[in-house]
């Protein structure tokens, strides 16, 4: 095993792959008689270690692929895939798309985005940082990170690991009306999770850093002292009192909350009645001064793309601005079920921003004076329907804007709706490690269940 790498990319040679064998999958169901195809196609490559106690764990090589195959007979749609690039077993994943258009009933909003919406701006958008390491350098380092989480007390008595994650790959997307889009991106990682023990109680936590540029990740040491210093903060953790009280959302937790927005103004949910925010476009939902937008085109980005699942130009564009909601999150299908324009987000948000109030965590927790700070949940029951939320979570204790005593086994509740109009504050500790950008998030006042 020594010094091997991961299989062999050729990132241009594989992407060019990948387009021919689209236009030949494009041009195949024409000649079956179908009206209309789109093709995604992607393939990737990587590999990962795991390190425990000094041991190694697990050694991951990976290489896949993929091919979803949607065609139309009018407005009947038929969709097949496989992870074989075999002719053979291409032209029956056709056959079986092709089969399926032909016999499903009509839907008057399947079909293709129009021709005029097609992407024609397809930057490059800096997404590809291949990181040139063996194993056994992955290895080391993931030792090394493991290991000055362990040297930071001798509290530290265990370790869930360490694991270090190397992975690059290409996607394309085709369809019927000419288009072919491809992207190619990398992804690196770094992660340790330790065990810490004071008495008869324990305690664990963890720390990660993950950029598309190697060149960004945190250093190893840095990673595993995160990941200690925030598993012994939780020693000596305590309940509270059951109550109302106001709320921090630390940054690395606070994301969920623009998961969850998004997902309420997301055209699937929109459509089906399944969403508290219905009807909210033009309403005030967030204070005045709350601004939420996506920018597909942010460099080295996590979400970046400079076209949707459609094959639509994304754009930079706002879906809160003076507190209302100023534009949905719709790909084609729903939006023409919601008899309403492609917002060009098929496939989701790309690099989603909250605009900050406030500076860094220790500013928002003087403002709360007194609550609780979020800084893990627990499982979750969240009805997207009612907006009614309920998270276990765990954290700190916070009295005159100091940390007073680690906090475990809470509950925090209330409605979506009333906690987006009761963030008081948004800080600049942004969290960059994944596609919803946000610092941490004070809200008014929550119910906490504790004692």
């Amino acid at each position: 095993m020594s010094g091997k790498t991961a299989p062999v990319f050729n990132v241009s040679e594989e992407t060019e792959r990948l387009k021919n064998l689209v236009s030949t999958i494009i041009a195949e169901t024409k000649a079956r008689g179908m009206d209309a195809c789109e093709v995604g196609a992607s393939s990737n490559v990587g590999f990962s270690t795991t390190v425990r106690m000094g041991e190694v764990e697990t050694i991951e090589f990976n290489r896949d692929q993929g091919f979803s195959i949607t065609v139309y007979a009018g407005q009947r749609k038929g969709s097949a895939s496989t992870t074989d690039a075999s002719e053979n077993t291409v032209k029956t994943t056709i056959e079986a798309a092709c089969n399926i258009a032909r016999y499903t009933q009509e839907d008057n909003c399947a079909g293709l985005a129009e021709p005029e919406k097609m992407a024609t701006s397809l930057p490059d958008l800096d997404l590809y940082h291949p990181w040139e390491m063996n194993m056994d350098e992955a290895i080391a380092m993931a030792k090394a990170c493991e290991q000055s989480g362990r040297d930071m007390s001798d509290k530290i008595v265990n370790s869930d690991g360490a694991t270090v994650e190397n992975y690059q790959g290409c996607s394309v997307y085709g369809n019927s009306h000419g288009f072919i889009g491809s992207r190619h991106a990398t992804k690196h990682s770094i992660s340790c999770m330790l065990i810490a023990k004071e008495a008869q109680e324990m305690q664990t936590d963890y720390w990660y850093s993950l950029s598309r540029d190697p060149a960004l990740l945190e250093s190893v040491e840095e990673i595993g002292q995160k990941a200690a210093h925030r598993t012994l903060k939780k020693l000596g953790s305590r309940k509270i009192k059951t109550g109302n009280f106001p709320v921090v959302f630390q940054a690395d937790v606070a994301s969920s909350l623009l998961g969850h927005f998004i997902s309420a103004i997301s055209g699937g949910n929109l459509y089906r009645d399944a969403s508290f925010l219905k009807d909210s476009l033009g309403k005030q939902i967030f204070p005045e001064w709350v601004r939420i937008y996506e920018d597909p085109y942010l460099l080295k980005g996590l979400g970046s793309g400079a076209y949707d699942g459609d094959g639509l130009q994304t754009q930079k564009k706002d879906f809160v601005n003076n507190g209302m909601i100023t534009s949905y999150a719709l790909g084609t299908y729903f939006a023409r079920k919601l008899a309403m324009d492609s917002t060009a987000n098929a496939g989701g948000v790309r690099n989603l921003f909250i605009e900050s109030n406030a500076g860094e965590l220790q500013n928002l927790l003087k403002t709360m004076d007194t609550g609780l700070l979020v800084t893990d949940f627990i499982g979750s029951s969240i009805n997207m329907v009612t907006g009614n939320y309920s998270r276990g979570a765990s954290g700190f204790w916070i009295e005159k804007g100091e940390i007073a005593y680690p906090v475990s086994e809470v509950t925090v509740a209330g409605n979506l709706q009333d906690m987006f109009n009761g963030i008081v504050s948004v800080g600049s500790d942004i969290d960059y490690r994944h596609s919803l950008y946000t610092g941490s998030v004070l809200i008014d006042k929550m119910m906490i269940a504790g004692e």
